[in-house]
């Protein structure tokens, strides 16, 4: 390992939460190639060239970026359109990132309690399972449904609350966007930082409680039969 190079070396270890809160784009899929498309053909139709809003629109509600560029545009009855259009036309460009398929399957066939909380809209998430073929979360918070987008804790906070938590109670948050992280962080929740899309840095300026670099790092054990706590194991973890 070269001098300086991160150490993803950090011994396996089990948690206990009362919930899993998991992001989508860049936590459980990689459709940068597909988002990337979808901005390009949006960006010329606005007028504005689509590495600009690329710079920023990772993790952020399409909304928010649309309020800066088009506020026309900027109304759920739209965005929901263009973004349910995004698997139909590029879901051969989305793959799953590594150990997301084994660690849903897990919780879904424990029963464990967990939830999707995504910038994208309903559209976007329910076809982006589809096309993958995913586990469907019992419970999810979509874009729409918070006034505010991360890192803004309320999308968390409401993750929180449709798993029946309170508010003392501890869930995981695993996030890939230090817009995320800090949502997560800001909601009373710890979090699990993935290197998927930006750079360990900015992961871990945002506040990581633990940083790895994809699912395989993140493991299913069970629940404990006294307390219903879920029970995780994370491995590989950055040697801070």
């Amino acid at each position: 390992m070269a001098p300086g190079a991160p150490s993803f070396t950090g011994p396996a270890e089990i948690h206990s939460f009362a919930g899993i809160l998991l992001d989508m784009d860049g936590t459980l899929i990689d459709s940068t190639e597909a988002i990337v498309k979808h901005w390009q053909k949006l960006g010329k139709e606005l007028g504005v060239d689509p590495q600009v809003i690329l710079a920023t629109s990772h993790g952020r509600r399409s909304i928010d970026t649309l309020k800066v560029y088009d506020p026309a545009k900027a109304n759920w009855e739209y965005v929901n359109y263009v973004e349910g259009l995004i698997p139909k036309e590029y879901g051969a460009d989305a793959v799953e990132i590594p150990g997301a398929r084994s660690l849903l399957a897990a919780l879904d066939a424990a029963e464990a309690p967990w939830a999707i909380v995504t910038s994208g809209t309903r559209p976007l998430m329910d076809g982006w399972l589809e096309v993958l073929k995913l586990a469907y979360p019992k419970h999810n918070v979509v874009a729409e449904d918070v006034a505010n987008g991360k890192p803004d804790p309320a999308c968390y906070q409401l993750g929180k609350a449709r798993l029946g938590l309170g508010a003392a109670e501890t869930a995981l948050v695993i996030e890939d966007a230090p817009a995320g992280v800090r949502a997560g962080k800001a909601a009373g929740c710890m979090v699990v930082g993935l290197t998927t899309t930006h750079r360990l840095e900015q992961i871990r300026e945002a506040g990581a409680d633990w940083i790895v670099e994809d699912l395989r790092s993140v493991r299913f054990v069970g629940r404990d039969a006294a307390t219903g706590l879920v029970q995780i194991e994370l491995c590989n973890t950055l040697v801070m």
